[in-house]
């Protein structure tokens, strides 16, 4: 597969073209996953105090639930948003997995997994002090996700 990336200075609108000789499931990964990227960076916004905050998606290390309310955490602090967990795994894009019934993770922030066999294995993350637990019932997913992001980075 062939890869071209080319800037075109007056386009009022990014576009991406796949060019094809037929349509296998690689080609409809590849269009969901771009479709998907796109989709949460223009809904989430973010909150703080008085402020509303708009930045890259990508900058977010996980969710959590705190209480009653979802916080959305970066390397060093965290905005409240207006999304509940389920509507959050609808539209984030496919590097957010969710880690716990109260966590969705950025698997392209973590830095490394301590794993518990017994319980709950900890996630930290690049550039950042702060850390969340991955639930064993999560965690084959997670695992997963990752080494996907693996083969992909190559």
């Amino acid at each position: 597969m062939k890869i071209k990336i080319e800037i075109v200075n007056d386009l009022s609108e990014d576009e991406v073209l796949i060019r094809c000789g037929r349509v296998d499931e690689n080609i409809k990964k590849i269009q969901e996953y771009i479709l998907s990227q796109n989709e949460a960076q223009s809904k989430i916004i973010f909150y703080k105090q008085n402020k509303e905050f708009y930045f890259p998606i990508d900058e977010i290390l996980f969710f959590e639930t705190e209480d009653e309310h979802i916080y959305a955490h970066t390397a060093n602090d965290a905005y409240l948003i207006k999304y509940r967990m389920y509507e959050l795994e609808e539209i984030l894009p496919k590097n957010f997995v969710r880690a716990a019934k109260s966590a969705i993770v950025n698997i392209n922030q973590i830095h490394s997994i301590t794993r518990n066999i017994t319980a709950s294995s900890l996630i930290q993350f690049i550039n950042s002090h702060k850390q969340v637990y991955v639930s064993r019932f999560y965690y084959k997913e997670l695992r997963q996700r990752l080494r996907e992001r693996s083969y992909y980075e190559k």
